[in-house]
């Protein structure tokens, strides 16, 4: 496959550009729809002439494997359509349906499997290993392991749930059929029939594949959070710009592998003429269009970072969030001082989980807020962490109900 990639997609290094990426999905579904066709027809003749099941059974989950690369191939086709009016964010998620439907399609042959390989176990047909019944199976693994692993590799690289998909369906292939070959060939050598038993088990890994990619899928179609190697890498590259303070409040929303939106918080002194500010936070958001393919919306927050003061309260103030519980964080923070008494202004991000109540939380940091000559106040809004960048914020994100009553108390 890499061959042809070279003679027939242009610019077809840069996995980043929809177009390219549209090319090695079609290519690799044409891939599919060849082998997959080859050997339903080689393992189908083999099968009946031979009076086995099983090989019959791997035949038609071949051809199921057939089937899903053509919907597959439909699924780069649509999903390469420009953004219209009624869909401002491309059609990229069909990719994401198609993968649905190719599961409920291995689903149901995986049943059809079973059914088949039941009526075999009540009514057994004598089975023998013959060189032509060998070779086709050793044939088809070979096959197999050749698609795992350009799916595999090219599905990772342009970031293809469909492609991914089917390396998960052709590794289970390989499985299915090696338990059928080491099954029959138990069967040549000892004379006990277990052809319909091995149908059982080949239609098990063709339903363990379906379910995985219906998981898979189904958290992509109704919005998965992003992984902590994407949010730390997204916030990294924030913060290696001159002038960028801090990060906060990372929202990703994703409308298929190459529609990312992303929106976040950037720190700034406040101090910073804003022309120039605008000016840094424009070239972020353009070199991560141009360098990622990321569409990211920034908020500028100008902070004090020079009133020793507000530095100080600042500080005081996230100790007492590290003592009410260390996965609370604090930004946005400023001081307001009045005659009579200081507003300490300041947002709390919490994992999105947490369980204790918004307003309990913002009682509790009001009853341990510093005082001094002069009352001080807390004026609190709570942020939820819908992307972790941190690994205490995942930790949190998995802690159980009972660990963080713990650290409450």
């Amino acid at each position: 496959m890499a061959l042809l990639a070279k003679l027939f997609i242009k610019n077809y290094k840069n996995f980043n550009d929809p177009k390219v990426r549209s090319a090695y999905g079609r290519m690799a579904s044409i891939y599919g729809i060849f082998w997959n066709l080859l050997l339903f027809l080689g393992k189908l003749i083999v099968g009946i002439l031979f009076h086995s099941v099983s090989i019959q059974a791997d035949a038609f989950n071949n051809l199921s494997d057939a089937g899903s690369s053509i919907l597959s191939l439909i699924s780069f086709i649509f999903a390469s359509q420009p953004a219209d009016k009624e869909h401002p964010f491309g059609h990229e998620r069909l990719e994401y349906i198609f993968s649905m439907i190719i599961s409920f399609i291995i689903l149901f042959f995986g049943i059809q499997l079973i059914t088949t390989s039941i009526e075999n176990i009540i009514h057994p047909k004598n089975v023998e290993m013959n060189p032509v019944m060998l070779g086709m199976l050793i044939a088809s693994i070979v096959v197999k392991i050749y698609m795992y692993m350009y799916n595999t590799r090219y599905g990772k690289r342009i970031g293809s749930t469909v492609m991914q998909a089917t390396a998960i369906d052709s590794f289970s292939d390989v499985l299915g059929t090696s338990v059928v070959l080491i099954g029959l060939t138990i069967s040549y050598f000892f004379a006990i029939q277990l052809d319909g038993y091995l149908g059982i088990v080949v239609a098990l890994f063709v339903l363990k594949s379906g379910w995985d990619i219906v998981s898979e899928t189904f958290n992509k179609l109704i919005g998965e959070a992003p992984s902590v190697d994407f949010t730390k890498k997204v916030a990294a590259k924030i913060l290696s710009y001159p002038g960028v303070l801090g990060v906060h409040e990372m929202i990703v929303h994703n409308y298929g592998p190459d529609q990312t939106f992303v929106t976040i918080h950037v720190e700034i002194d406040s101090k910073e003429d804003m022309m120039e500010a605008h000016s840094t936070i424009d070239g972020i958001e353009h070199d991560f269009l141009e360098q990622d393919n990321i569409h990211l919306v920034i908020h500028m927050d100008p902070i004090d970072i020079d009133d020793p003061y507000t530095n100080e309260m600042r500080e005081q103030m996230e100790k007492v969030l590290a003592e009410i519980d260390p996965y609370l964080s604090l930004h946005d923070f400023r001081v307001v001082k009045t005659k009579t008494h200081n507003n300490f202004i300041f947002d709390v991000e919490i994992p999105i989980d947490y369980k204790m109540s918004e307003q309990e939380l913002i009682d509790l940091i009001e009853a341990k807020v510093p005082q001094g000559n002069i009352p001080n106040y807390a004026i609190v809004d709570v942020d939820r962490a819908y992307a972790p960048m941190k690994d205490y914020e995942v930790e949190a994100n998995e802690n159980n109900e009972q660990e963080k009553q713990d650290l409450t108390k």
